[in-house]
């Protein structure tokens, strides 16, 4: 892998892989420990400068997705902004709080391995219970950097190492094909939306204006590639993109439902009794179970709404499971606006399958029908946990399995088997930026002592309640998400740093109010 290795430097007593959302929050927090941040690429941003298209906008208001101590400039606007728009404001964000300073661009992580002591990590040394101070004056981990594409390593040392390589981007989730049925036999172009994020504008056009394309997928990313091949290809010569679709997920026009802000069915301290959450009280779950006919009538509330606003059932994309299902998995899309209108024009086309595969001449489907293509480009996900497969050394690499699938971590940042490392931007929310600031506050505290981890098994215990919520509320709980009872796990968060929630003997005149984590106020 190496043509040269230079010995181990410790530079910092913190070491965080990867400057997105989740790095530059971290080092933020962290930044009175001149933390050291390795960034593969030239600039902050993940995947909103690496997964994003020409076409791609924020999922959430610009309010609902701001830091706590940065406002976004015109704040009020409804408006979507654009993926341009928001590494602007994280870029400024970054600059603001003078985190650029602590980033190392060009700097690929290729190898970590661990080099401390493993007193105190459960399973590896019989003893659960105990952890020691997150910083202990020596190197618990050693990290291979590649610096602007040169074969050379350089090794640097830290007592505490912080994961923010993301869920998405870097590493393709492509489909398993039968023999003789890959894109090897197809005779067009096959693209993952990781390949065609790097082109420009131009080339892009270039790849679709005239083209029969098909899209793989019907998540946002999958959306967005459909409109992008629709306007390359208006005008009377332009020819249609038809989406391949197994499971069909809810998606929504705005953030209204019949005149009502969306927040008010999900967002609310009040609605939070209604969906079930760990650490339940027996009152409280019995409560959650007297309501659950509310909860199913909000979920068909949305859904009427949402079946009235798009015509979801005349191309044959309405749902076959509940809204909230989409909900409590972080699934639910925003539509872009002019998307069904493409749609009515005939530039975009549906095809619904359990299965299928490539022939010479386009893609086949199980029910022996066949679509020709010039291009078909993969809307079919990432694969996260393999980005960090490939740095983690054994026994740890073992660790992130996990019956459901999800990466076993407590708060959604600490596995409670792996020593002086955490992970942020693993966890999913209705809003990923401030569930990353929020565990990135977390994290600052413990590694500066503030408060200490409970034993190892209880955090598994925690975690494991966590799982067993996210299975009984969603067929797709493959994916850890809280945002069904976020706000519950932002109380416990800050009950766990010693913070109070200021509204605490006013909770019944706010129950109606949006959540915020500017809400929490420091107790004594």
């Amino acid at each position: 892998m190496a043509t040269s290795v230079e010995n181990p430097l410790i530079i910092s007593k913190i070491g965080i892989i990867g400057a997105g959302v989740s790095g530059i929050a971290a080092a933020k927090q962290l930044s009175h420990h001149n933390p050291v941040v390795f960034e593969a690429s030239d600039s902050i941003g993940g995947v909103w400068r690496s997964c994003s298209y020409n076409s791609t906008k924020l999922q959430s208001a610009r309010k609902d997705y701001e830091f706590t101590d940065f406002f976004w400039p015109n704040r009020e606007d409804s408006g979507f902004p654009s993926h341009t728009e928001v590494l602007e404001y994280l870029e400024s964000y970054a600059k603001h709080f003078d985190v650029l300073k602590h980033v190392r661009f060009n700097s690929k992580v290729v190898e970590v391995r661990f080099v401390g002591e493993r007193t105190g990590t459960g399973e590896l040394t019989g003893n659960p219970g105990e952890y020691e101070r997150p910083l202990q004056g020596k190197p618990a981990w050693e990290v291979a950097v590649q610096t602007n594409g040169s074969d050379n390593v350089k090794w640097y040392a830290f007592e505490f190492l912080i994961v923010c390589t993301g869920k998405y981007g870097d590493v393709p989730k492509i489909p398993v094909f039968p023999h003789n049925k890959g894109p090897e036999v197809f005779q067009g172009k096959v693209l993952h939306a990781l390949d065609y994020c790097k082109l420009d504008k131009e080339a892009a056009t270039q790849l679709l204006q005239g083209k029969k394309v098909a899209v793989v997928g019907f998540k946002k990313s999958g959306i967005d590639l459909a409109m992008e091949c629709a306007e390359a290809n208006q005008g009377p010569e332009g020819q249609p993109c038809t989406m391949v679709l197994r499971t069909v997920h809810w998606t929504v026009p705005h953030y209204r439902v019949w005149g009502l802000p969306f927040f008010l069915f999900y967002s609310t301290r009040f609605s939070q009794f209604l969906h079930g959450r760990p650490n339940q009280s027996f009152l409280e779950a019995l409560l959650c179970y007297l309501l659950s006919p509310v909860r199913q009538g909000v979920s068909k509330f949305i859904e009427s709404y949402l079946l009235w606003k798009q015509p979801l059932q005349k191309y044959g994309l309405k749902p076959d499971h509940p809204f909230e299902e989409d909900y409590a998995s972080c699934q639910m899309a925003i539509m872009p606006e002019n998307f069904f209108a493409e749609a009515d024009k005939g530039k975009i086309l549906f095809k619904r399958t359990s299965k299928w595969w490539f022939w010479r001449g386009g893609i086949e489907f199980d029910d022996n029908s066949k679509l020709e293509a010039d291009v078909v480009l993969l809307a079919t996900g990432y694969d996260g946990k393999q980005k960090l497969k490939s740095i983690l050394p054994e026994p740890f690499r073992s660790l992130l399995e996990y019956p459901s699938g999800i990466i076993p971590l407590y708060r959604g940042t600490i596995h409670p088997l792996i020593p002086n490392m955490a992970f942020v931007g693993y966890i999913e929310s209705v809003s990923n930026l401030h569930t990353a600031e929020m565990r990135s506050i977390w994290l600052a505290r413990f590694i500066d002592e503030k408060f200490k981890l409970p034993t190892v098994e209880e955090m598994i215990e925690q975690i494991s309640r966590e799982m067993e919520v996210m299975k009984r509320s969603t067929r797709f709980y493959k994916r850890h998400c809280i945002s069904t009872f976020s706000i519950n796990h932002s109380d416990e968060i800050c009950e766990e740093m010693g913070w109070n929630y200021w509204r605490k003997n006013n909770w019944l005149s706010e129950a109606f109010s949006p959540y915020s984590s500017q809400d929490y106020e420091q107790g004594n």
